[in-house]
């Protein structure tokens, strides 16, 4: 037995441990058998419960993307088997695989907003990025345009039931529950990051997805059957150009069936002008959907979100140019359409088909030019300002480059399909030059104003200190004049910081922050005026003849048919966007 305790123990070496050694030993051996018994299978436990998290996860993603893939191929192949006369897939049948589409989304998403109402912890965080205010609102501002579409529509099919399918009038009356319970549903829901029934939230979200781009997908062939469907004539009749090279096609059946009152011709007009809005409700909620699907199951970051106050006057001369810009776009684009609505009737004035087209050419190539100098002025801008890049990675960034670049490819694809019929043809006579210097200049444009908006979207956002104002402390003063004082109040400060609120909004912007701006300002109403003039009927493409000749009218219909309504959603998206990168500037 170990006596002498101030020295080391040499009892263990000799192989006869004292008592105190002895307790020692057992004491170590109870503690490493309790950390074996403890934290081993705690470790275990949690990288399985990891492991079975991310299998789910994963399951979920792939069982909603098949969903997808399914839902979207089955309707491709409806939309465009009704597209052409010689298939036997009629409108109606389409129009049956839509109404179905549409009730199981609205059953879904009635059914996704009381659960998680009803249900605690269902929606812990909400993506800050998902669904900002100005979207959501041009959502519900195009769901009520699309509403009164449905309306027009109803109106104008009643008149055919006598003698086509009910179908067509039940189609817009379902269409009109979904527009009502989506709007609703993504004004409330956009920013959720929904934490229960992660696969089935996952499922519906997804087909709430392809809900929408089925029905773009049909919105877009029937409104391109609309411009672009080519009669036949007979082959001595070949002094066709222009919007005399295609006529409208009715959705309602063969001629045979005519309208039991006198006002369809004027709801047709009425919704027609609507289809575009209609449009772009669709590919909203598709990319809202999008944005819900992948915050699924995500842990937000809930201090990453900044307030910001949009003020007008910190932009004069953007909006001011931008207005006149927009106001010279609308008087050009009347009379544009105004002439070749005229000459579609009159086969003898080809002078006033020439010199409308010149001025919408003019037009354009002054409006892209503008858009590309002052686009140039404000990517010069980012190169001087050094602030920082985004570091937090969030899928509505991703997505919105995403379907940037990908929708300014339809374009792209106009433009080079043109540069190369007028450089092939020799661009011989004014409106090949005016075409071919549009599309060269459309290409700079596009090109610059994608890296200007990815640019302005990945920087840091400006942080303006508030400014501060130091005032004496009146208590102090007033214990001066005495002659006793308390130790607090000589621990008093002899001044006081206040923060000044009220000085914040009077706080002038650096130069270089006032020209992204006015550049913002300015690139956002002319993508504005861009946006209008396709969207409405403008077809310079098959009101000139180059491209038709030198591609035929079949391959030139596709690809313009293909590329413009993806050009049309840019402009918006562009719009919604420049907004943003306004905002953080």
């Amino acid at each position: 037995m170990c006596l002498n305790t101030g020295y080391q123990c040499k009892c263990l070496l000799e192989g006869d441990p004292c008592e105190p050694c002895r307790m020692t030993v057992k004491h170590k051996e109870a503690e490493e058998g309790q950390a074996g018994t403890t934290f081993e299978p705690e470790i275990a436990l949690s990288s399985a419960v990891v492991a079975h998290k991310e299998r789910s996860r994963n399951w979920g993603w792939m069982l909603s993307g098949i969903l997808c893939v399914n839902v979207l191929i089955l309707g491709c192949a409806l939309v465009s088997g009704s597209a052409h006369d010689e298939i036997n897939i009629s409108t109606a049948h389409l129009q049956i695989y839509l109404i179905v589409l549409l009730i199981l989304t609205t059953a879904w998403m009635i059914y996704y907003a009381v659960y998680t109402a009803r249900q605690e912890g269902a929606i812990v965080y909400k993506d800050s990025h998902a669904g900002p205010v100005w979207l959501r609102g041009g959502l519900v501002l195009f769901g009520i345009l699309s509403f009164i579409m449905n309306i027009f529509k109803i109106a104008s099919y009643v008149g055919y039931l006598h003698c086509d399918s009910a179908v067509k009038v039940a189609f817009p009356v379902v269409q009109i529950v979904f527009i009502t319970v989506q709007t609703y549903f993504l004004w409330i829901h956009a920013k959720d990051c929904v934490q229960v029934q992660k696969n089935i939230s996952r499922c519906g979200i997804m087909l709430t997805l392809s809900t929408n781009l089925v029905m773009w997908m049909a919105l877009v062939t029937e409104e391109s059957l609309h411009q672009t469907t080519f009669p036949e004539y007979s082959p001595n009749e070949t002094n066709h150009h222009g919007r005399r090279a295609y006529i409208s096609k009715a959705g309602y059946g063969d001629d045979k069936c005519k309208c039991s009152h006198t006002s369809c011709s004027i709801f047709k007009e009425a919704y027609y002008y609507l289809y575009p809005f209609n449009i772009e409700y669709s590919l909203f909620a598709s990319a809202m959907a999008y944005v819900m699907w992948k915050n699924v199951g995500r842990v937000a970051d809930e201090h990453s979100h900044h307030h910001f106050k949009f003020r007008l006057r910190e932009a004069v001369l953007g909006p001011v140019a931008g207005v006149l810009l927009v106001v010279a776009g609308i008087a050009t684009f009347i009379v544009y359409e105004m002439e070749m609505k005229i000459d579609s009737y009159d086969n003898d004035d080809d002078l006033k088909n020439s010199h409308a087209l010149m001025m919408h050419f003019v037009m354009n190539i002054v409006i892209v030019t503008l858009m590309s100098l002052v686009t140039a002025l404000g990517c010069g801008i980012f190169k001087l300002d050094h602030r920082e890049h985004v570091s937090e990675k969030n899928p509505t960034r991703s997505l919105d480059v995403g379907l940037l670049v990908g929708a300014s490819l339809g374009q792209f694809i106009i433009s080079y399909f043109s540069i190369v019929a007028m450089v092939a043809t020799g661009a011989e006579g004014h409106l090949n030059r005016l075409n071919l210097a549009w599309s060269i200049i459309m290409v700079i444009q596009l090109g610059l104003q994608n890296f200007f908006i990815i640019e302005g979207l990945h920087r840091e956002p400006h942080h303006e200190i508030h400014p501060v104002e130091i005032v004496a402390n009146p208590y102090l003063k007033e214990k001066e004049m005495s002659s006793v004082g308390s130790e607090v109040d000589k621990k008093m400060p002899a001044t006081i910081v206040l923060h000044d609120h009220h000085l914040q909004h009077k706080h002038k912007l650096s130069w270089k922050r006032r020209v992204v701006k006015e550049v913002c300002a300015f690139l956002l109403l002319g993508n504005i005026i861009l946006w209008i003039m396709p969207a409405f009927g403008a077809r310079p493409q098959f009101d000139h003849e180059t491209e038709i000749n030198f591609y035929k009218f079949n391959l030139w219909a596709a690809v313009v048919n293909i590329g413009l309504p993806f050009g049309i959603f840019y402009r918006m998206h562009s719009v919604a966007s420049l907004f943003e990168v306004f905002l953080l500037s």
